[in-house]
């Protein structure tokens, strides 16, 4: 597959959110903006397996990080992909905002969210690759 970025300009909600409301709003907004960059006349990838990358740029007092990750990959069933049990592979990152962020290799997106200076979390899907390639 083409890989597919998203920059959610938001903080995230954990799954471990006392207020269901929240995360299901969450859901919404996630899936709302990767529908503003999931070219509508592509059905959403069915075959196997997919890589999955979050980089969450956040303030002094973080959500967990493992806890992001399932609303987001939820977020994105029935339009980027056509079930999560495609996501064989996820990599997940924390990163503080008041800490140096050498973004000179970083993609493009992900250079924005750094220079907008506020929490947020950078998507990436894509093929997943041999495991040899990540060892």
């Amino acid at each position: 597959m083409r890989p597919f970025e998203l920059l959610i300009a938001k903080r995230p909600v954990s799954l471990q959110t006392k207020r269901r409301k929240n995360l299901q709003a969450w859901k919404n907004f996630v899936r709302t903006e990767a529908a503003k960059v999931w070219n509508a006349d592509d059905p959403p990838v069915g075959s196997p397996f997919l890589r999955c990358i979050i980089v969450y740029l956040c303030d002094n007092s973080p959500a967990d990080i493992d806890n992001i990750i399932k609303p987001i990959q939820d977020a994105l069933v029935g339009l980027v992909f056509e079930d999560d049990f495609l996501v064989s592979d996820v990599d997940s990152h924390r990163r503080f905002l008041a800490d140096t962020i050498d973004v000179t290799s970083l993609p493009l997106l992900l250079q924005a969210g750094v220079a907008k200076g506020e929490e947020c979390v950078y998507v990436r899907i894509s093929d997943a690759q041999d495991l040899r390639n990540y060892l």
